[in-house]
């Protein structure tokens, strides 16, 4: 892809899944890719495999270590890392603020980073990896869920301020993928995400797809916009079918315990 040969990019999380997956599609289309993850070791051999940077620590705070690594400016970020944090209200407010930190701030603190320079010259790409769950709601995923629907919220306002001023913004959002996310998901992600679980290079593919059309909408789970649509269309049946999902995991879990 030509809009991606020779630009300067970021991703967040990028040791393993998703993030992974993203980096080595950009390096493989000829980008000059910064692979960012909590985890050294993780960073430097997803970096090792793609002849890319490895930048470790927190996503929040990349930008600047990201800019002095690749001697420049900043073409195209992806804030892909992300926490899945679940239970409900009684879940801690550690976990609470950590789904914040992560799953939206982490995002506004890059776009306050970049932004700026953007405007400036006229030209920018921002990639939120959202999930379903900021289109739709996850069962027994809160914190998870609200973070999302937030993480979908800024990449929304994003868009809609400053597209005419060329900056593009994607929203990925995929249901099941099959990373160490959803594995940690449990009897949830087992009813719920795994039966249509893609892989991460499927979500790659999709974000591809979507830049080439100039999509603001990444859905590598097609049938998540017809969800989306009947949750609009009919809010209460929706929920109703949401609840029946809810029972029914309690009771797969209640034959478990």
């Amino acid at each position: 892809m030509e809009a991606v040969r020779d630009k300067t990019v970021v991703v967040t999380g990028a040791g393993g899944g998703i993030g992974a997956a993203l980096a080595r599609r950009f390096a493989a289309e000829g980008a000059r890719v910064v692979v960012n993850d909590l985890d050294e070791a993780k960073a430097a051999k997803t970096a090792g495999e793609i002849g890319a940077i490895a930048v470790a620590g927190d996503a929040s705070a990349v930008v600047p270590a990201a800019r002095e690594a690749l001697g420049g400016g900043i073409d195209i970020f992806c804030a892909n890392a992300g926490v899945g944090t679940g239970g409900g209200p009684e879940a801690s407010e550690e976990d609470w603020t950590l789904a914040w930190d992560v799953n939206v701030m982490a995002h506004v603190r890059a776009a306050r980073e970049l932004v700026p320079e953007w405007l400036e010259r006229g030209s920018g790409r921002f990639i939120s990896t959202v999930s379903a769950a900021g289109l739709l709601t996850m069962v027994a995923a809160a914190p998870y869920s609200v973070t999302k629907h937030g993480a979908y919220a800024f990449a929304e306002w994003l868009s809609l301020t400053y597209r005419h001023r060329g900056i593009d913004v994607h929203a990925i959002c995929p249901q099941g993928v099959r990373t160490d996310m959803l594995a940690a998901t449990g009897t949830a992600g087992d009813l719920v995400l795994t039966p249509t679980a893609v892989e991460p290079e499927d979500v790659a593919d999709a974000l591809f797809a979507a830049m080439g059309e100039g999509r603001f909408l990444v859905l590598p789970h097609p049938e998540v916009a017809d969800y989306y649509t009947a949750r609009a269309a009919d809010p209460d049946r929706w929920l109703r079918g949401m609840n029946h999902l809810q029972q029914k995991l309690e009771e797969t879990e209640g034959g478990r315990s």
